[in-house]
């Protein structure tokens, strides 16, 4: 009797092995399986943040690459002022009976009918200062815009 009882506890202290051998198999599997999964989202966040990246290299070439481009036309445009290479005018507004109002001293010539006078090179500058400014202030909104738009997608 005791021969038996020892190898039915025997028996059972087997099957109780096996079984927990099982469940820890089980649980080994379960946290490999989270481990696998952790990667990928891993991955996958880390080729998100480096197509962002690459976007936002993009976008920020660009925009110094027009910004680049603005400057030197308006460096052009104050060296041809400066040479007098390039001189600025405003049309003179006719009245009502289509003659031309009396323009300042320094009136230029007729383009297509058009009364022109010019400015003085020191307001002109000023103007293409002016401009400059402007475009300069397109520019970043245009770069805002995008990265806004990148953002979005």
């Amino acid at each position: 009797m005791a021969m038996s009882a020892a190898a039915a506890w025997q028996a059972q202290g087997w099957r109780h092995g096996r079984q927990l051998a099982v469940q820890e198999q089980a649980l080994v599997q379960q946290r490999l399986d989270q481990a696998k999964a952790l990667y990928a989202l891993l991955l996958a966040e880390r080729e998100q943040r480096q197509g962002l990246e690459q976007r936002l290299r993009d976008s920020e070439s660009k925009h110094y690459q027009e910004l680049t481009d603005a400057q030197h036309a308006q460096a052009r445009l104050r060296d041809r002022l400066a040479t007098a290479d390039l001189r600025l005018s405003v049309l003179v507004e006719r009245d009502a009976s289509g003659a031309a109002v009396p323009a300042a001293a320094g009136t230029g010539g007729v383009d297509h009918g058009a009364v022109r006078a010019r400015l003085d090179p020191a307001h002109a500058r000023r103007i293409i200062s002016i401009t400059d400014d402007g475009d300069r202030g397109l520019i970043a909104l245009r770069a805002c815009q995008e990265y806004v738009r990148g953002l979005a997608h």
